[in-house]
């Protein structure tokens, strides 16, 4: 299950949890939760052992402390990080400890691996349906319920477009939140302008502010955008110049179309859209997110010559 999905239900704690998935801040989460709700405060700190993968010759001393009978306490709780890095004979041998720790106490292992790797496979696909299973890799809905919560706690408030492209970016959730904590010293609510300028995620946020003038017809803003990320890298910025692009495209022909309508984490630009969809009508809103996707294509694919080129061409077809 998915890390929030963990937080709201609440599942039963049995006694194998594998953390999988590729966000460590919400790993470290899961674990703190984990403790907090099978050990009372109090019994802590005599029935929690903590180990890590790669600094153990075996895992001998796993195994005696998960089948330690809980000192003053309804059960153990021991933890293993790291499982990730271990080489194959390795981790096998930590899965055959873990078929074995008892009724009764909890091994929990973090293995920051996705659900769907193929090498490494995956620890809690290796146990089963033994073990609860707790991905923290991040949806579009989590990081934008992660951002909301952290401008809760700052006590900040950030306008829509701000918040949609710092969900929208490429960095980690740290590297979000300390986007956001950087941004809330400032007075007033957080805005668009204020995320291209200050945060680290500034290129992912071009991109989306780029796709956002080139479907609106503001060609100059968008290849001004376009030509600021050429600047460094061409073809490594035509990746996600495109890939926005084509996102922005998608959103508008899905509304043009008879009976389409936004995704939930886009109804807040419904305006914005729907006035591009009406003016690009369905089929200029469906070549343009397919131009947008063969561009992407021939870049990654190497086959365009010049990046800058297709970024260019796809940026006018709205105008």
């Amino acid at each position: 299950m998915k890390y929030y999905e963990f937080v709201d239900k609440a599942p039963a704690v049995g006694r194998l949890v594998v953390v999988e998935g590729v966000e460590r801040l919400l790993a470290e989460r899961a674990l703190a939760t984990i403790v907090e709700r099978v050990l009372a405060p109090e019994e802590r700190e005599l029935n929690l052992d903590r180990f890590t993968a790669t600094e153990l010759d075996s895992f001998a001393p796993v195994e005696a402390a998960a089948a330690a009978l809980p000192f003053l306490g309804s059960g153990r709780v021991v933890i293993v990080r790291g499982a990730h890095e271990l080489r194959v004979d390795p981790r096998r041998a930590l899965v055959k400890v873990a078929e074995a720790v008892p009724t009764g106490n909890t091994l929990v292992i973090e293995d920051l691996v996705s659900p769907a790797s193929k090498r490494p496979e995956p620890l809690g696909k290796l146990l089963g349906r033994a073990a609860l299973r707790i991905d923290t890799s991040p949806t579009t809905e989590a990081r934008e319920r992660f951002a909301r919560e952290t401008l809760a706690g700052l006590g900040a408030r950030a306008e829509p477009a701000a918040l949609a492209a710092l969900v929208a970016g490429g960095s980690d959730l740290a590297g979000m939140r300390t986007d956001l904590e950087k941004l809330a010293l400032g007075k007033g609510p957080i805005t668009l302008d204020d995320v291209m300028r200050e945060t680290l995620v500034s290129e992912d946020v071009r991109a989306y502010h780029f796709a956002s003038a080139a479907v609106a017809g503001r060609a100059a803003e968008a290849l001004a955008l376009a030509h600021e990320m050429f600047a460094s890298d061409a073809r490594g910025a035509a990746v996600p110049l495109l890939a926005a692009l084509a996102a922005e495209y998608g959103l508008v022909w899905e509304l043009a179309r008879a009976g389409g309508s936004l995704p939930a984490r886009a109804r807040w630009r419904e305006r914005e859209l729907r006035g591009a969809a009406r003016r690009l009508g369905e089929r200029r809103a469906r070549l343009g997110f397919e131009r947008a996707v063969r561009g992407f294509e021939a870049v990654v694919t190497g086959r365009a010559d010049d990046p800058r080129v297709v970024v260019e061409l796809a940026a006018v077809a709205g105008v």
